[in-house]
């Protein structure tokens, strides 16, 4: 006896997990590119470097540990920073230089010669009153090479000329790198106030009667 056929099933792929329907669609947080790298690009631009260093720092911290975009952000606002950084650098050296050579030529009083400064003078005269100011890396025949406290107020013209002395050769031996008592160098100085005042009231000077000096003598051991 023939049995009636069976109903025919309807084949039926199995669903697919939830999780596989979600491949392929983007994660809408991970796409977002992240606030902090976009405010660190932002404020490095006009050249704000700490504010866009620590901003970038933060966003390459949160992308770390959250994920998400915005990683060439953050290290294309520490470029521009950095950028800024070697400019500013390069300009405040320029100036620096520049403000340097202005002086050369000019003519001032001994007294207005400041630390660092090379001149050219009669190193042998009496009464020195006025120097030209020299460039230390040509020629020359003194350089300034500190300012030094003394008390000067009530001595004598002996006894101001000792302790004058007395402080500018010890900041001789710091700058030369040899006792003045030692040195083929002669010293002088000039007092620019009786008192004492905060960057020194005696200016220190070097030099060699009768020859010149090229580059400075800072720890030149002669």
């Amino acid at each position: 006896m023939n049995q009636p056929p069976s109903p025919i099933q309807p084949a039926r792929q199995p669903l697919p997990s939830a999780e596989s329907w979600l491949e392929g669609i983007p994660d809408p947080v991970r796409q977002r590119q992240d606030g902090y790298a976009i405010a660190a690009f932002a404020v490095s631009l006009p050249g704000l470097v700490p504010f866009a260093v620590l901003l970038a720092a933060i966003a390459l911290r949160r992308i770390k540990r959250l994920g998400g975009h915005g990683k060439r952000l953050a290290y294309a606002a520490l470029l521009v920073s950095l950028c800024w950084v070697l400019a500013i650098g390069t300009a405040v050296t320029l100036n620096l230089v520049a403000e340097h050579r202005r002086g050369i030529g000019r003519t001032v009083s001994i007294s207005q010669v400041g630390v660092g400064r090379c001149f050219d003078a009669d190193l042998e005269s009496d009464a020195l009153r006025v120097v030209r100011i020299a460039d230390c890396a040509q020629a020359h025949t003194g350089e300034a090479y500190a300012k030094v406290q003394a008390a000067l107020v009530g001595l004598t013209a002996a006894q101001t000329g000792a302790a004058a002395t007395d402080q500018c050769a010890g900041a001789f031996v710091d700058f030369v790198g040899k006792p003045y008592e030692h040195s083929e160098l002669d010293m002088y100085y000039v007092v620019l106030e009786n008192r004492e005042v905060a960057d020194g009231n005696v200016l220190c000077l070097l030099g060699m009667p009768g020859t010149h000096l090229t580059g400075t003598m800072r720890g030149a051991q002669r």
